[in-house]
């Protein structure tokens, strides 16, 4: 059985289609970012002399369904650097159907590809759903974030 979606780097053919994924992340985490920064995001994506911002989208034959976005950076701790996975999200109509195990298996090859042993991100704690698929590809810690007050 064949997948009925496939993983892609992000095009700048994808704007419009990756503005809806990108819309729907944002209400999923009730954020508010003024819609001109899409543009900018988006510009940074896909700027191929930008190698610290990646982006992949799934699609599928309705058009895209899921995208995830890296940053890579160096660490304190460590020689190579690292990925953080900033951005997973997949229409509600696909989740389950493996869009996003994809999607992070898809970072994890061009992390080992590069060299970058090291692919982490975060999540809500109340965001369950997501948590079935992380805590089987994944390892949680028991660090917590902070931001600046």
């Amino acid at each position: 059985m064949s997948k009925a979606f496939e993983i892609r780097p992000l095009g700048r053919r994808d704007r419009s289609d990756w503005g809806v994924l990108w819309r729907g992340y944002l209400d999923f985490y009730a954020a508010e970012i003024d819609p001109s920064h899409d543009d900018l995001l988006f510009d940074r994506l896909t700027d191929p002399d930008r190698t610290n911002m990646q982006a992949w989208v799934a699609e599928d034959a309705d058009g895209l369904v899921g995208l995830v976005q890296i940053i890579v950076h160096a660490h304190t701790w460590r020689v190579a650097d690292v990925t953080y996975l900033q951005d997973l999200f997949a229409l509600p109509r696909v989740r389950g159907t493996g869009v996003g195990r994809a999607l992070i298996e898809t970072v994890y090859a061009d992390a080992d590809a590069a060299g970058r042993p090291v692919v982490y991100w975060m999540t809500r704690q109340s965001n369950a759903t997501a948590r079935t698929l992380y805590d089987r590809i994944g390892e949680p810690t028991d660090f917590m974030k902070y931001s600046r007050a």
